[in-house]
Formats: C-alpha cells, sequence, structure tokens
C-alpha cells in the first residue's frame, strides 16, 4: 500500500504558514456542567483573534447554531469575512483530537491522515466526530490515508491517535508520551503486543504517514488529563531545535517528579543531527480546581497562528512569567493571553479547541 511517506508528504510544523483554523462551535453542555454559558464568548474571543491573522472554519451542528455563533461573534468584533460554516454534527469540540492531521508534499499539495478518533478510549459517543476528517476531505477533494499497520494472523488494525497526543518540528522529529500512546489505562490501540512491540508499531505509523524519522517518548502528561497523557499539555516544539518544557518547582504538587522525569529525558535527547536540543523551561500554574476536581490547567496548551501566539491564561502570578517565556520564544508574532478559567472545566483550552490547515 502507497503511504504518505512514499508521496513524499509530511506533517508541517505547527509555526509553518496556515491556510486557516479549524474549529468547532460549543454546543455539548455537558462538557462543561454548570459552566456552559460563559463559553460561547470564550470562543468568539479566540476567533476574534483568529480571524484577524487568517480564514476560521467553524463546524456546527445545524443552522440554528450558525445563526447563534454569527451572532455571537458579530457582536465581539470577528472578521466575519474570514469565517466559513461547514454544518457537520459533532459529538464535542475537540478539534485538535478529532479533526484531520494534514500533511504537506514539497509541492506544496495537502492530503489528510485520517487516524480512527475513539473519544480518548474513555467516552461512548464519538462516531459524529470519527467523521470529521472524512468530511474535510471531500470538501477539498484531497487524498485521505487511514493508517493501519498488518498485524500477523489478523486483519488490518486501523490506528487510533489524537494530534494532542503528539507533537512535530516540522522536520521529521515527533514527541510523544508513554502514558498516553503506551499504556494500558484508556488503551487507544489493543492487540499490537506488548509495550516494545507497540512503541515500534507507531514509530513506524509516524514514518509511514507522517514523515517522521525520530520520536522522542517523554514519560508522562499533566495532572487532571482527562485524555491520560496528551503532549500538548506538558511539552512543544518552538522552533527545529528549541523545546519549550513544563515544569513544576513545588516538590509537593503531583505535577513536580513527573515533570522533572520529562526534562531529564529531553537533556538526554538528541537530534537528528546527534546535538542537544535547546530546552526552555515553562512554568505552570498554581492548581485549578472546581468542584474538588483537579483541571489539566497548562500554559503549555497555547495555539500557534500566523503572526499570533494564543495562550491560556488562569489569573495566576505565573500568567506573566509564562506568556514573557513564550513571547521570547516568537518574537516575530504577537503574543496573547486568553482567560482560559472557564474553558479548562471541558478538560481542554486552546490547542484542544483547534485544528491547522497549512497553506
Amino acid at each position: 500500500m502507497t503511504t504518505p511517506r512514499d508521496l513524499h508528504y509530511r506533517m508541517s510544523a505547527e509555526w509553518a504558514p496556515h491556510a486557516a483554523t479549524w474549529i468547532a462551535w460549543p454546543h455539548n453542555a455537558e462538557d462543561w456542567p454548570g459552566k456552559f454559558q460563559p463559553i460561547p464568548w470564550v470562543y468568539s474571543e479566540i476567533v476574534r483573534h483568529l480571524s484577524q491573522v487568517e480564514g476560521v472554519h467553524i463546524l456546527v451542528n445545524n443552522e440554528d447554531a450558525e445563526h447563534r455563533a454569527t451572532s455571537h461573534l458579530r457582536r465581539a468584533g470577528a472578521n466575519l469575512a474570514r469565517l466559513h460554516f461547514h454544518t457537520w454534527p459533532t459529538d464535542r469540540v475537540w478539534l485538535r483530537d478529532s479533526g484531520p492531521i494534514f500533511v504537506k508534499n514539497p509541492q506544496g499539495d495537502l492530503a489528510i491522515t485520517n487516524w480512527k478518533f475513539n473519544a480518548w478510549a474513555k467516552y461512548d459517543n464519538w462516531r459524529r466526530d470519527d467523521q470529521i476528517p472524512q468530511h474535510i476531505a471531500r470538501h477539498y477533494d484531497i487524498p485521505q490515508f487511514k493508517p493501519e499497520i498488518e498485524i500477523p494472523d489478523s486483519k488490518p488494525h486501523r490506528l487510533v491517535l489524537e494530534g494532542g497526543s503528539i507533537d512535530t518540528n516540522g522536520a521529521g522529529v515527533l514527541l510523544t508520551t508513554e502514558e498516553c500512546l503506551l499504556s494500558e489505562v484508556q488503551q487507544r490501540n489493543p492487540g499490537l503486543g506488548d509495550e516494545a512491540e507497540t512503541r515500534k508499531h507507531l514509530e513506524q505509523a509516524f514514518r509511514d504517514y507522517l514523515g517522521i524519522d525520530q520520536t522522542i517518548w517523554l514519560h508522562k502528561g499533566c495532572a487532571g488529563d482527562d485524555t491520560h497523557g496528551h503532549i500538548d499539555d506538558v511539552t512543544r516544539f518552538v522552533d527545529e531545535n528549541k523545546i519549550l518544557t513544563c515544569v513544576e518547582t513545588n516538590t509537593h504538587d503531583e505535577n513536580h517528579l513527573p515533570l522533572a522525569e520529562n526534562l531529564d529525558r529531553l537533556r538526554t535527547a538528541r537530534n537528528l543531527d546527534g546535538k542537544p536540543f535547546e530546552i526552555v523551561k515553562l512554568p505552570m500554574p498554581s492548581p485549578v480546581t472546581f468542584e474538588g476536581q483537579r483541571l489539566p490547567a497548562s500554559y503549555a496548551n497555547f495555539y500557534i497562528a500566523n503572526d499570533l501566539v494564543l495562550v491560556p491564561t488562569f489569573n495566576d502570578p505565573n500568567d506573566r512569567h509564562a506568556l514573557n517565556t513564550i513571547a521570547k520564544c516568537f518574537p516575530d508574532r504577537d503574543v496573547v493571553g486568553i482567560h482560559a478559567v472557564d474553558l479548562v472545566w471541558g478538560l481542554g483550552t486552546l490547542h484542544c479547541l483547534s485544528q491547522q490547515e497549512p497553506a
């Protein structure tokens, strides 16, 4: 079977130029129980900023939802000329995980890798979300690849993967965590063999479908993470050879040891030329809890758009330190904080809800 790698497709870095950002308009009040009312306004503020720098594709469940969203966005001052609505119903709005992972060839042609989505191996309602990559491939009439692997004495296995579980520098190196992709908790791909075999299968899939030459495995994600270990809450590439990673200085906090181990692994990692990466530390906010539940509040869940980086903030003294740290990594972009205390009650923030389409 021909793979994207055979056709010289590769996943781009998030900071590469975008044609647009894809999001889905919030509709499932159960994702923010008792706190849904402010969420459309948080989305309106996000879209207001994004629509200044690139197109924004917005999935809605029906025409009424489109009218309500348009009203919110008009009142918030979004650039309506850059908004494109699609009536494709969703279960949830976390398009980083359910949306397509675009790949691009040297000629600039796009294709879609359509990984199976099963709601983080945790929830029953995912079938609408699993259709999103197919909708977008048909909308653009571009190729789509459904990653699968051959298992001896078995039928081909369609691979489950969420975009929030990986991060790439656009030059063949990928970051992920063992907690998310190799653990038997919320196990995405049972039946691939033991941990070593699963690791080998996934690295081959990243190579074949995303153009990855090297996978760096970190240990764990952050406390409160509903996905069981997504990388985009703890460690992100900000340049081909520069990695931003969260640290927790409070030794009594449950994030302290896992994040310290991630930092150790990054310090011993080497790039494709055998040289160390430049590592930049990013603070964590103080624990954010609601109704006694710790939430996955992290500054690492920022989103890089054209000329812009949106960063979640939490009414915390470290907000300023995080914004300054990220701004130093992106001197040519505006770095804007988005208040995310309400948003994170849905167990995700800015990166989780967005998916970039390369230019």
